[in-house]
């Protein structure tokens, strides 16, 4: 009997610590792919995890072509600008909007959706001009030549008088996904979009003299 009981409390002790190491793994597993997304649904690295709808993946599919577009607007500013304050307004464009393509590709890559080629701003715009396809703002190839060949104050007018429009074009996007939106990660960003866009609206209107 004595033989018996101490195999019995040999098995359980080996039951036991099998569960606990399970248990640690599953904690330890944070740090990994499969281990975060189920203890961390909601987290915003990781959007598939949560809900997502049409709408979003729209809103990704258009903004990332429009922000690409006032990247390579914002990226002439360095060399053709005459005003400082035209200059240090494009290198935070540039900044701010560079990881969001870089966050919205990845959004759309793990919902398994197309992105768009790089080349899309390029391309897409003329067709997109009247804003009737989600994409409002977008510079059309004529437009982008004449910013491509102006320089000094010439630039830095038709720079801000195009980036208002621009802008807009992105808070109207922003807007639209907001109001029909289902990621948390996505509709968060729109509100960034929208609040540091009309900020952005406001000092370009100032250093047109409209503000």
């Amino acid at each position: 009997m004595s033989d018996k009981s101490t195999r019995a409390r040999r098995a359980a002790l080996v039951a036991v610590t099998a569960t606990a190491a399970l248990v640690l793994t599953a904690c330890g597993g944070d740090g990994g792919h499969s281990g975060h997304s189920a203890a961390s649904p909601s987290t915003s690295a990781d959007p598939s995890a949560g809900p997502h709808n049409a709408q979003d993946v729209s809103f990704a599919q258009g903004m990332i072509p429009h922000h690409r577009q006032a990247v390579e607007m914002a990226a002439l500013a360095s060399h053709r600008a005459a005003s400082a304050e035209v200059k240090d307004l494009a290198a935070r464009i540039e900044k701010a909007q560079d990881p969001e393509i870089a966050t919205m590709t990845g959004w759309l890559r793990s919902w398994g959706a197309k992105v768009p080629a790089a080349d899309s701003a390029a391309s897409m715009p003329g067709m997109d001009h009247s804003g009737h396809s989600g994409m409002s703002g977008m510079m059309s190839t004529k437009d982008m030549d004449a910013l491509k060949a102006a320089s000094g104050e010439e630039f830095d007018t038709m720079f801000l008088t195009m980036m208002v429009e621009h802008h807009k074009g992105a808070v109207e996007m922003a807007g639209t996904e907001k109001a029909k939106g289902r990621s948390g990660s996505a509709t968060s960003m729109a509100d960034d979009i929208i609040t540091a866009q009309n900020a952005e609206i406001t000092e370009m209107n100032k250093l047109l003299g409209q503000g």
